[in-house]
């Protein structure tokens, strides 16, 4: 596969990034934190408020990355902002208009896999980052689409059934197209994507077993 932009092209994106929403990256940090706070808490309005944040880091993506900065580079990024700014709209309309999204941690798969996700995700990523050479502000900080992605899918992995099938499409998605770049880019952390996609169509493959099985029922 053919891409419009060099190595070099793509980490100077991050740079440019990095330096101009500064200090941004922090309070992104301290909206996952929240959100995983919401996940425990066990209250009803924990599942508006985490649709809520996991809206507005789609958007961000959308808006703060695609359409501002990755747009220079690659005219896909139009594309990939589109499809970030549908996941945001779908958080929104399942999670707060319909309040159909609400989060449990049980002592289960899901919840382990989650848990996995978002320690890869707020941690181990940064830390890989830098251990492939790719030292801040050159490098993908939370908030941009890929480590992004893998927090979404375990935040999903503690989605209470019944719930929707949308909330995991374009994560899932994102999960494919990013994942390249772990062997197109040198981006060897964007690794984690395969494995987030994979939970990610597992947990949509038994979301709708388990809805087909209550439509029986």
């Amino acid at each position: 596969m053919k891409i419009p932009f060099t190595v070099e092209q793509f980490f100077a994106v991050f740079h440019t990034y990095n330096e101009a929403v500064w200090p941004a990256q922090i309070l992104l940090l301290a909206l996952a934190l929240i959100a995983i706070f919401l996940v425990f808490i066990k209250r009803p309005i924990a599942g508006p408020a985490v649709s809520a944040i996991l809206a507005f880091l789609w958007a961000w993506i959308a808006v703060a990355y695609h359409l501002a900065f990755f747009t220079r580079i690659n005219p896909l990024a139009y594309g990939f902002a589109g499809l970030s700014l549908i996941g945001a709209g779908v958080f929104l309309w399942h999670g707060i208009v319909r309040r159909r999204l609400q989060f449990e941690v049980g002592s289960n798969l899901h919840s382990y896999a989650g848990v996995t996700l978002i320690v890869f995700a707020l941690l181990v990523y940064p830390v890989w980052s830098w251990l492939a050479g790719h030292n801040y502000p050159a490098m993908p900080t939370f908030g941009l689409p890929c480590p992004t992605t893998i927090f979404t899918i375990g935040l999903l992995a503690f989605l209470k059934a019944p719930a929707p099938r949308a909330p995991y499409i374009v994560p899932v998605l994102w999960s494919a197209i990013g994942g390249q770049a772990a062997f197109l880019l040198d981006v060897p952390q964007d690794l984690g994507l395969a494995a987030a996609g994979v939970v990610g169509v597992l947990m949509l493959m038994r979301r709708k077993t388990s809805q087909s099985q209550a439509a029986t029922a």
